[in-house]
């Protein structure tokens, strides 16, 4: 992967790319077992996920800021392609956390 030297945008691209991948690192063995999910959050798991909500939503607007900075100097599309689909995977996880902090209510 080859950016742009010089441009403000790439440095943008390469330092969100470097984060995302140190943050996702930490979080392969924080993978929530179900079963354990059954009953209520302790606080210490709710202050968890939070945030780790808190995290992804950051990260989140940091690849769109680098996805509108990579549009604005028409960059290399393979590039572009693979934040949107990490983007993408950060909207999932940051779903799956989000109903971990609400309770289910049931009718």
């Amino acid at each position: 992967m080859k950016l742009l030297p010089g441009k403000p945008a790439a440095a943008i691209v390469q330092r969100v790319c470097h984060a995302g991948r140190a943050r996702s690192a930490g979080l392969a063995g924080a993978i929530v077992d179900q079963d354990s999910m059954a009953g209520e959050l302790t606080w210490q798991e709710r202050s968890a996920f939070l945030a780790e909500q808190e995290r992804l939503r950051q990260e989140h607007r940091d690849l769109d800021a680098a996805i509108a900075a990579l549009h604005g100097i028409s960059g290399d599309r393979l590039q572009l392609q693979r934040l949107k689909k990490r983007k993408l995977v950060l909207r999932d996880r940051l779903a799956f956390v989000e109903d971990q902090i609400t309770p289910d209510i049931i009718a």
